[in-house]
């Protein structure tokens, strides 16, 4: 049989020809959860009346991921269409969360490769596709956006096949189909249409799934071996172990060995199996070679370990991500408003807290700092996101500037090394060139897009990317479009300039007021308003020229019983900047740390005594 029904009317695959586990892979929003909506739409997984048949983004489920329009976490569904159950993993299209790509494709005989008909591949396309390709993965070219007026779909076909001869690792790889989608409106073709109006759906996608993906390469008959690659936590059944089975099968009650990266073995049973059916979980009582399932019962699994047969236990090779290139110190806010607006604030509560975090988040490092840790990403984003969802959690914390995180090789220190895409309107080219040459980037290719940019290619460190996009936001209005990539490494360079102005510190602890707000915006850009609680060391605002300046923000006019034309107008503030929780990681130097609680996120000097602070700067 190639479906067994269940008593509760639930099923399972039992013959891994009839299934597909495929990786939906590409260049951040280049739509690929929008054609996972589609599919999932048009593969009758929902019916009619329900909720998701008039949503989009499906598949991106956390809040971050909605207010910030990206995918951060990889996501498993399951669809069914005819005779075949199909495994899709939704990955993300950011550099900075690669580490999800790169364990979640270990799960997927091939992958659907999504590429904007306007924008062509870009540094994560080359990301993505390569890791597919190491993987040995069946690609399948999917052209998306057909409909943009820029199209330019033949020559972004001749730049697909060049990525191609570039990563290829055999000649089979560069044999491969493509198809043409427009898929926020759920329409695909095998050849490119004449109209792309005319009224079709995803009929070529699911073919080309079941024709040009290959079914699981898989030993039905062996003993059980299933690799962790996802983990996942509920609050009645405790902790999730998620992969395919790439051997044998797992039965509801099955004695298993849990096989440690170090080869230790841990007994176990399973609890429970789930597998998936749209965007819920079903359980199910077995499951077989080539299925992708999520067991409970190993509570001690992590990603990377294999569950395996009791009696003859064999470990699968173990998930390698690239290392983390960025760090910063996190540790219990040291500030005079501690505990003030937030109920987990010890060290220790923020550490269990961060070694939860490293169960799922595999890009992720943490390591003692004597009060706090030192965590270490991919990039300032990966660290954003942890850091913002700390911050939903109701955790107060204080974090350092980033810093490259360095290698020794040949018994030289190196840095990462970065190459990084930008895309600007014209009028705009001379802001970007300046300011990259400030931070050392060296330019690579410059060409101008169709739509009318400009389009630059730089090889810079990492490092002089730590603030980079923020600015060049505000020196664009907005308009810039950047993505970067790992480049290697090479032997670590001089020190970078400061970039930023000096900034304007508290000397007083209170409540700030109009009068004294006015007069310190002569000196700079502020960033607290009327009426907000400050304290000594706290910075409130740039200055306009290098070095720092204290400042007194709280202290009220002087009443007097002389009056002069100008004393009784109404004192009229300019607005002050309120900075986003990125751009706040981004303005602070060595010597600051940036507060962040629930509500409220505070710069500060490390040193919040001034004359701590002079004592400091001497050594």
């Amino acid at each position: 049989m190639l479906i067994e029904e269940a008593r509760n009317g639930r099923i399972f695959m039992k013959d891994p020809k009839f299934i597909r586990n495929v990786a939906i892979i590409a260049h951040v929003d280049h739509g690929k959860t929008t054609l996972v909506d589609g599919l999932l739409k048009q593969s009758n997984t929902f019916r009619d009346n329900q909720a998701e048949m008039s949503q989009s983004l499906i598949m991106d489920s956390g809040d971050q991921e909605h207010e910030r329009g990206i995918t951060i976490t990889a996501k498993q569904t399951s669809i069914y269409h005819g005779d075949y159950k199909i495994n899709i993993i939704d990955t993300p299209g950011h550099a900075d969360f690669s580490g999800e790509v790169e364990r979640t494709l270990n799960m997927a005989d091939g992958v659907l490769l999504i590429v904007d008909a306007q924008e062509g591949p870009m540094p994560q396309t080359k990301f993505v596709l390569s890791k597919a390709l190491e993987l040995g993965l069946k690609p399948v070219v999917v052209i998306n956006k057909i409909d943009k007026p820029s199209r330019r779909i033949a020559e972004v076909e001749d730049e697909v096949a060049d990525l191609f001869l570039e990563l290829a690792i055999d000649d089979s790889q560069l044999h491969y189909p493509t198809y043409f989608a427009i898929g926020r409106e759920g329409k695909a073709w095998k050849e490119l249409p004449d109209n792309p109006s005319e009224h079709t759906d995803l009929t070529p996608i699911f073919d080309a799934i079941i024709n040009d993906i290959p079914a699981p390469t898989v030993d039905v008959d062996g003993t059980l071996q299933l690799l962790v690659t996802a983990l996942q936590y509920d609050s009645f059944l405790g902790k999730y172990a998620i992969g395919r089975v790439t051997r044998g099968n797992v039965k509801k009650g099955m004695a298993i060995s849990l096989i440690k990266r170090d080869g230790a073995l841990v007994s176990g049973r399973i609890d429970k199996i789930f597998g998936y059916r749209g965007l819920n979980r079903e359980e199910i009582d077995a499951a077989y070679a080539g299925d992708i399932v999520a067991l409970t019962g190993v509570a001690d699994a992590h990603i990377g370990e294999t569950i395996a047969d009791k009696e003859n236990p064999e470990a699968l090779p173990v998930i390698d991500v690239e290392a983390p290139t960025i760090s910063m110190y996190l540790g219990p806010n040291t500030s005079p408003l501690k505990g003030k607006e937030a109920e987990f604030n010890t060290s220790r509560q923020i550490g269990d807290r961060l070694r939860q975090e490293l169960e799922t988040n595999v890009s992720l490092r943490v390591e003692d700092d004597s009060i706090g840790f030192t965590v270490s990403g991919r990039g300032e984003l990966h660290l954003s996101v942890l850091i913002e969802t700390l911050r939903r959690e109701n955790f107060e914390f204080e974090v350092g500037r980033p810093q490259v995180v360095t290698i020794e090789e040949d018994g030289e220190i190196k840095e990462p090394v970065e190459e990084l895409l930008i895309e600007v309107p014209p009028e705009f080219l001379g802001a970007v060139s300046q300011e990259l040459g400030a931070r050392r980037a060296a330019l690579t290719k410059q060409e101008q897009t169709s739509s009318g940019t400009t389009r630059t290619t730089y090889i810079l460190p990492t490092r002089a990317l730590i603030g980079l996009r923020n600015l060049l936001l505000t020196a664009t209005k907005g308009t810039v479009i950047m993505n970067s990539l790992p480049h290697g490494y090479q032997p670590v360079g001089p020190k970078l300039q400061q970039l930023r102005n000096g900034a304007l510190i508290a000397t007083e602890s209170g409540a700030t007021t109009a009068y004294a707000l006015d007069l310190a915006s002569a000196r700079g850009e502020m960033f607290v308003g009327p009426g907000t609680t400050v304290y000594q060391g706290m910075i409130v605002g740039v200055y306009n020229r290098s070095g720092d300046l204290d400042v007194n923000v709280c202290r009220g006019k002087q009443l007097t019983n002389m009056r002069t034309s100008s004393s009784d107008g109404t004192i009229q503030l300019t607005p002050y900047t309120d900075l986003s929780l990125e751009q706040s990681i981004d303005f602070i130097e060595d010597d600051e740390l940036l507060e962040v609680t629930p509500k409220s996120l505070r710069l500060r000097k490390r040193f919040l005594d001034p004359n701590q602070r002079k004592r400091a700067a001497k050594n």
